[in-house]
């Protein structure tokens, strides 16, 4: 709203009575992290040439959202406050998380936040722990299902939906994984991949990556952070690359973060902004040393070698394929060199049992945006453009840094 002066007093007027293109459907992105809005990108870029919809965006409530304001600046979208949101009737709500959702007017499309739904919920936030994102605690309020469609990735999931909120079954569909098909539509470039972030022939990058909460590998950080500087030589031509969490970002902040890595001032492992795109880099890998975070389940997908760094079993979903990768990839040594273990990871290499984990992602290969396009304009109540939406490669990633260096938040 803008706020004016006139004759009679302050004149309060809705920006929307000014807008240029008239008519157009609402569609409103609900970001309550960094995570969920990077998520929601592949969503809501299928309707970005259509002159029919407006997308418009807003934080929601969360505790790990600190980063949503430069995020959204650096979209350059009109961001209504969340006051504003809650008092608005749209024509589509997209969200990957549900704190808030209740509030809302409009059809709610909700997607996974993550791969394979592989984190059970926390103790306390029901009476049994259920599967992340597929119990009743995340879909209903009271007794009613808040989204209107809840897009998965895969056929398992549906299934394990109907063992945890059967009542949000009759409005979930099957769509795919859009970080899935953009990986594979992009693994013949991984020689362009490596060069855009500096690798030389014969260098080997070793991209180790961490999820957020106390099973993660940061959590224990202070036994492989040293390792990981004195063992992978460059020398050697090792090149390595800490991948974190954005939620261990938004929690702990930035220059902490640098703080608690940085060993005696005298450089650490280079470390990855949560505002990059990750996905090139994994194309890019040599070795992923990883825990049961998404990073490491797509990684079952890029013809990489995988050492387990971390899996608390009792958070850890047993059906899901997180629990089956951390049974066949070899897990990290306390004691043995880290360049011996990663060489056994790679003669050990069976590229066929990865890839049966990689199935587990998506039940669509290359349909998500097929998919999620068709049931997008469904909920809009509008016809799909008269083409097919393509799968585009993930952009080029920018030069790793050469190191941790002094300084504030990025």
């Amino acid at each position: 709203m803008a706020t004016v002066s006139g004759p009679s007093g302050p004149v309060i007027r809705d920006p929307g009575q000014w807008a240029t293109l008239s008519d157009c459907k609402k569609v409103l992105v609900v970001v309550h992290t960094l995570v969920y809005g990077q998520r929601l990108e592949d969503v809501f870029e299928l309707l970005r040439s259509d002159l029919r919809i407006h997308v418009m965006f807003t934080m929601a409530p969360h505790a790990f959202n600190p980063r949503v304001h430069r995020y959204l600046e650096a979209l350059d979208g009109q961001v209504l406050p969340w006051s504003k949101a809650v008092t608005t009737e749209f024509d589509l709500i997209l969200a990957a998380g549900s704190q808030g959702l209740e509030q809302l007017h409009g059809p709610v499309l909700r997607v996974p936040h993550g791969a394979g739904h592989t984190k059970l919920s926390r103790p306390g936030d029901a009476p049994r722990r259920t599967v992340g994102g597929l119990g009743r605690n995340y879909l209903m309020w009271g007794d009613r299902v808040v989204p209107a469609a809840y897009a998965l990735a895969h056929d398992d999931d549906l299934a394990q939906l109907s063992r945890t909120c059967p009542e949000a079954v009759p409005i979930a569909e099957v769509v795919g994984d859009a970080s899935y098909d953009r990986i594979v539509r992009s693994l013949p470039l991984r020689e362009d991949y490596r060069r855009a972030v500096g690798l030389r022939d014969g260098e080997k990058l070793v991209l180790v990556s961490s999820t957020w909460g106390t099973g993660s590998s940061f959590n224990r950080m202070e036994s492989l952070l040293p390792r990981l500087l004195t063992e992978l030589d460059p020398v050697a031509g090792y090149r390595t690359a800490l991948l974190l969490h954005p939620n261990v970002w938004s929690g702990h902040g930035g220059w902490q973060i640098r703080a608690w890595l940085r060993e005696n001032g005298q450089g650490a492992v280079p470390l990855v902004t949560p505002e990059a795109d990750w996905r090139p880099l994994l194309v890019a890998a040599d070795f992923v040393l990883g825990d049961h975070g998404s990073v490491t389940l797509y990684a079952s997908m890029c013809d990489v070698p995988i050492v387990m760094t971390r899996f608390p079993g009792q958070g850890v979903n047993p059906r899901s394929p997180a629990t089956a990768l951390a049974s066949l990839a070899p897990a990290l040594s306390p004691t043995h060199p880290l360049p011996r273990q990663l060489a056994y990871a790679r003669d050990r290499y069976e590229s066929r049992a990865y890839h049966g984990i990689a199935d587990r992602i998506s039940s669509e290969p290359g349909r998500f945006n097929r998919n999620m396009r068709k049931l997008l304009y469904r909920l809009l109540r509008i016809g799909e453009p008269a083409h097919e939406p393509s799968t585009r490669p993930l952009p080029l990633p920018e030069p790793l840094p050469t190191a941790l260096v002094s300084g504030g938040d990025v």
